[in-house]
């Protein structure tokens, strides 16, 4: 039987996430496959994420070049609950915080100049 409230229940390989499918519509609550991490990878069960102006910016459609649907929240704490085979560093069940700047070339003007957030090859979370 289906809540009454119209979502139905996950799955064991499912987690649920709050999307965006297209410019200020709001956000919908979907079921999606469980990520299986990749070899550097890590896959979190996320405790809280941060909605900044970056979010804002997605939301509204002020941001080119975004595939939808689209998962918003980039500021992220959570618990490891599976590693890549490469991981070292981190166990699961550990707390991790992550930043919104994912990655950064480290060679361009801007990172050597310790202004890596306006990096050419940055990639960010999320």
């Amino acid at each position: 039987m289906a809540p009454s409230n119209g979502i139905r229940m996950l799955s064991e390989t499912e987690m649920a996430a709050m999307r965006l499918h297209g410019p200020r519509q709001p956000l919908r609550l979907d079921a999606l496959p469980i990520p299986v991490p990749q070899e550097h990878e890590v896959l979190l069960r996320v405790l809280a994420c941060g909605v900044c102006r970056t979010d804002l910016h997605l939301m509204d459609g002020e941001l080119a070049d975004i595939r939808f649907p689209v998962t918003p929240g980039h500021e992220i704490v959570g618990r490891v609950v599976a590693l890549g085979k490469s991981v070292t560093q981190l166990q699961v069940g550990e707390r991790v915080g992550v930043p919104w700047l994912g990655y950064t070339c480290g060679v361009c003007r801007y990172c050597r100049a310790g202004m890596e957030n306006l990096c050419d090859q940055a990639k960010f979370t999320g």
